[in-house]
Order: C-alpha cells, then structure tokens, then sequence
C-alpha cells in the first residue's frame, strides 16, 4: 500500500492511498463468504455458492462493493498509523479508481490536529490567592454550622418577620378553587418572599389560629397571572433558636471537646481545603496563561460541529424551559 499526504491547511490533509488488488483479498473472501450464506441459489447449500457461480447469478460488482466498503476503513486506518496523522473527526472518503484485479485507489480528507510549539512555562508566572485562613473566616463557618443546629421553637404571640410558621393556604379563582394551589402543613419563614405576593404583609402580625383572606396573583399552574382569593390559616409560630457557642456545642457538632480545639481544627480544615482550591486554581492559571501565548490554528469544521452541538444543547434547555431562542 502505498501514501501520499498532501497538506491543504495547517488543520486539514489529503491522503492518497493506492492499494495493491491482492491486498483486497481478505476482504474479497469474506464479501463472497457473505454472500454466499445470503442468496438462494438451486443446487447450493447456503454458505456453499462458488464464487464464479455467485458472480455469473448477481454479478462482481455487488461483491466488490461489498469488499471495498470493509476494507476501506481499514486501509484509511493504516495510513494514518504509517503517516504518524492524527485525525481528528471523520474523513471525507472518495474512490478515485478500481482496477478489478489490478488496484484500487482512494482519496481521504480529514481534520487533523495542528501543530504548535510550546513556550518555555518556566517562564510563565502564576499568581494564586493566599491559602491562610483568618479569624473571620472561623467564626463564620461556626456560625453557617451554628445555623445548621439550629431548633425551632413555638411562641405564643403574633407572628414577626423572621418567624416561622406552619399555614395551610387555599386559592380560589373566579368562585372556583384551584386545585393546584391547594396546601397544608406548610412551614414558611415570614419575610422570605418566596410564595405569593402579599402573603408576608398578610402573615406579619398573625397569631396561631388566626385565619383570613388576601388577594394575590397566582404564578404558576393552569392560572399563572390571573388573580385569586387566597385564604391562610396560621397553625403555630415559631422563633429559631442557635445553640450556644460553647465546649457543648463543640462535642456535638465536631469530635473535639472543647470550643478552643473546635476552633482551631476548623481553621486547619479550612487551610486544606483552600490548598487544594489553591493548587485547582494554579493548574488553571497555568493553563489559561500558557493558551494566551499560544497561536494554535483550529479546524473550521470541528469548530462548526461544536458550535452546532451547543446550538443544539441551547435549544433543548431553552425548549424545557420554555423560553424563546431571542431571550
């Protein structure tokens, strides 16, 4: 077998392959064996047809077409291996002659990875942010873990933003109630803003047992945008209460007695942690500096066939979201 490579862009090549016909005689057999158990031919066993009697009945063509389809993937991988290409996508195959027995030649177009020399990275400074933990930093970890322990407990007195309640809510639309818009045992944070609009003013000032009627503009559901009549009943009223940060606290929310070790083993949990995101971002700073002193020649059609691959992934996501391609 025997390779020309001709370059037609820093990213892109043409092999020419031509191949001896003998070269084609594995696959040449295995075409007629194929054939030979696919046809009904009278007085031949399936898997048991000569080749001259399968080419008299069908013809060589079909049986050489069958033989050049098999074996051109694998020469065209052959000539990659020989010629030390390394392709990137599929190529653009051609047969430029077929010579029964005598040669078959064919053409191969394909990307391939560009060339580019590295810079010397000794060279190339990296500034990554300090790994040391401050004191600040502690205190607000225990105070996210503080959070995290935290209880709620029931007061009896009317409810204040910041509280948080237990209500069972029901909407109504032109007379009809919703069937979406239904709920009960809800626990909700007054103030939190993230139900419907007017329920925080309504619930401010609530005391459990209390109920009433506000009007609001549902957001979702079969009536998104339409205004209903919403009822809210309050069952109780809570306040969250922290733990105490104290040795007691430490022994429950950590393997350390005292507050004192509490503290400082979260400060060196935290410095291994910020070592680690240290060393992530000094890889990617690294890589990001070495990029912008590079010049490396992309292929237009992998270029082309990513950005399709993230049109398309747009258009799902935006398709699921219901959003139109504009927005």
């Amino acid at each position: 077998m025997k390779t020309d490579v001709e370059e037609l862009s820093p990213t892109r090549v043409k092999l020419t392959i031509e191949v001896p016909f003998e070269e084609l005689k594995p696959s040449l057999d295995k075409a007629y064996r194929e054939v030979s158990r696919q046809v009904r031919i009278p007085g031949f066993r399936p898997g048991h047809v000569p080749p001259r009697i399968i080419d008299q009945r069908l013809g060589r063509g079909a049986v050489l077409e069958q033989a050049i389809n098999d074996a051109v993937p694998q020469l065209y991988g052959k000539a990659l291996e020989d010629s030390e290409i390394r392709a990137l996508g599929q190529p653009d195959l051609e047969i430029t002659k077929l010579d029964d027995g005598d040669q078959l030649a064919f053409t191969a177009e394909v990307d391939v990875r560009p060339k580019f020399d590295l810079p010397d990275v000794s060279t190339i400074p990296v500034t990554v942010e300090n790994a040391e933990v401050g004191p600040d930093e502690v205190e607000e970890y225990l105070s996210d873990l503080r959070e995290r322990f935290a209880s709620l407990r029931g007061v009896d007195r009317p409810a204040a933003e910041g509280d948080y309640v237990s209500i069972d809510l029901s909407a109504s639309a032109n007379g009809k109630l919703v069937d979406d818009a239904q709920a009960s045992g809800i626990s909700y944070q007054v103030g939190g803003g993230t139900l419907l609009d007017g329920l925080d003013e309504t619930l401010t000032g609530m005391s459990a047992g209390d109920a009433t009627t506000f009007t609001a503009e549902l957001a979702g559901g079969d009536h998104a945008g339409e205004q209903a009549e919403v009822s809210v009943t309050v069952h109780s009223v809570k306040v969250k209460e922290l733990p105490e940060l104290d040795d007691e606290f430490a022994q429950s929310a950590s393997e350390y007695d005292t507050l004192g070790e509490f503290r400082a083993g979260t400060r060196t949990r935290l410095e291994s942690v910020k070592r680690m995101q240290q060393a992530a971002q000094a890889r990617d700073r690294a890589l990001e500096a070495l990029l912008d002193r590079l010049d490396i020649p992309l292929p237009e059609r992998l270029v082309a066939s990513e950005t399709e691959r993230s049109e398309q992934s747009l258009d799902e996501k935006r398709g699921l979201a219901g959003v139109a391609r504009e927005a």
